[in-house]
């Protein structure tokens, strides 16, 4: 069903394993970081630097674990055969655009449709 080629799907699919990898060792270090830094502190303004720290850290770990699952999700539509199929439009997306982004499920006709109705001011999520 694709248009993209076999090599082109290893090639994207090489990409996301790789991303995957990197977002899971980051969380490991996060975590091991987080639990190496944690102690009493003398000064309450170092415990709140800290704190603010560890929060910015935690909210930038939560971002990765929806790319992550986005991520993963990419893998399982090349497993099955529907990677590189808009979910809108059902159109292919082009290669560029899987290459740039290639966790995306849209088309760029479809992504910017989607935008457009999101930035009126009526919009509900």
């Amino acid at each position: 069903m694709s248009y993209l080629s076999k090599e082109q799907i290893g090639m994207l699919e090489k990409l996301l394993q790789s991303q995957r990898l990197q977002l899971m060792e980051e969380a490991g270090r996060t975590v091991s970081e987080m639990n190496d830094k944690e102690a009493t502190f003398a000064d309450p303004s170092d415990r709140a630097s800290w704190e603010r720290e560890a929060n910015r850290d935690l909210r930038i770990r939560d971002r990765e674990r929806k790319l992550l699952d986005k991520i993963e999700g990419a893998l399982g539509r090349i497993a099955d055969e529907t990677f590189g199929e808009c979910e809108e439009c059902g159109e292919m997306i082009t290669i560029g655009r899987l290459k740039a982004r290639p966790v995306t499920t849209l088309c760029i006709a479809c992504k910017a449709e989607q935008e457009e109705a999101e930035s009126r001011p009526n919009h509900r999520h």
